[in-house]
């Protein structure tokens, strides 16, 4: 089961910045994910919330006059080299940058065929399904995922019928039946956000693909002691 850092090593740097995406990649963690939206001159940064700590919207405000933390896109991914990277893009009606028309999404994709890096190392996940066909309209070779917080027979086939490659179902929800139903799909099952060691054994031993976690020290340490003990497979 791959171990991918939310927002970076959230609980030991500020979450999403440059400096936690290092922090992840030194733990060890397989992958990391983070929150990218668009500034008021169409830059690509990385935050979780569309609004600053000030009360300012990210899509309002220049990159130049954003907080030092706030990382350009590009610079998040030159930080967490060598690990896999979901981008979430970030369009959500009632926020202020929502975008009926995904430009964010173009802009995503733009990116990431600018560099160097295969297109296996990228995953781009949304809550909003209109926004990861968007991607996959424009980068097919992008896999991507569902965000969602309950996860059942329906929701599966419906992410299954737009080809995308993964679905993330909140913690709370998942089950072994559910991890089997998208398996039996050929979808991957990318859960957030698990921080009891305990319960990622348990989702380790039902086959969850991935583990979104803020403390990826602690769940890799818990996920190798549990393969030394034999409770769940290599």
């Amino acid at each position: 089961m791959n171990v991918i850092a939310h927002r970076g090593a959230s609980r030991l740097e500020r979450e999403n910045t440059v400096a936690a995406f290092r922090r992840a990649v030194a733990l060890g963690a397989d992958g990391v994910e983070l929150d990218v939206r668009r500034t008021a001159d169409e830059t690509l940064v990385v935050h979780h919330d569309a609004l600053l700590d000030d009360g300012r919207a990210i899509v309002e405000t220049p990159e130049q006059e954003l907080p030092q933390h706030v990382a350009r896109l590009d610079a998040a991914l030159d930080a967490a080299s060598g690990v896999v990277v979901n981008v979430e893009i970030k369009n959500a009606t009632g926020e202020p940058d929502f975008d009926p028309a995904d430009t964010v999404v173009a802009a995503v994709a733009e990116l990431l065929a600018a560099r160097a890096e295969p297109a296996e190392r990228w995953l781009v996940s949304s809550f909003r399904m209109e926004t990861i066909d968007r991607l996959r309209a424009l980068a097919p070779h992008v896999r991507t995922a569902f965000l969602t917080v309950d996860i059942d027979d329906d929701m599966l086939a419906r992410v299954r019928r737009h080809g995308h490659a993964a679905v993330h179902p909140w913690v709370g929800n998942v089950t072994a039946t559910s991890v089997a139903a998208a398996h039996a799909l050929d979808l991957l099952v990318n859960t957030w956000t698990c921080n009891d060691p305990d319960r990622a054994v348990e989702l380790a031993g039902w086959g969850v693909d991935g583990l979104v976690t803020d403390v990826p020290d602690v769940i890799l340490a818990a996920l190798a002691a549990a393969r030394r003990s034999g409770a769940t497979p290599e």
